[in-house]
């Protein structure tokens, strides 16, 4: 995978990667579409904390998804 191309398929690939390893109850909350091209090099750097950790404590868990959460487009 490609993730230096900043495209929509990517921001959603990234984004299912970080709700599976943070093992995200309400993933469904956190829906790729929901992110635009203009955070990629934010939920890039997510997304390689995220991958890179073997555990991640329950504050490190919060923290990424309060970050996430600011991301997200505003309605």
């Amino acid at each position: 995978m490609d993730l230096s191309k900043k495209t929509p398929e990517n921001i959603e690939l990234m984004i299912e990667e970080i709700k599976t390893k943070l093992r995200m109850a309400s993933g469904a909350a956190m829906q790729a579409s929901a992110f635009s091209v203009e955070q990629y090099e934010d939920i890039q750097d997510i997304h390689d904390l995220v991958m890179k950790k073997n555990n991640l404590s329950i504050s490190e868990v919060e923290s990424l998804v309060t970050e996430l959460g600011r991301l997200r487009r505003q309605s």
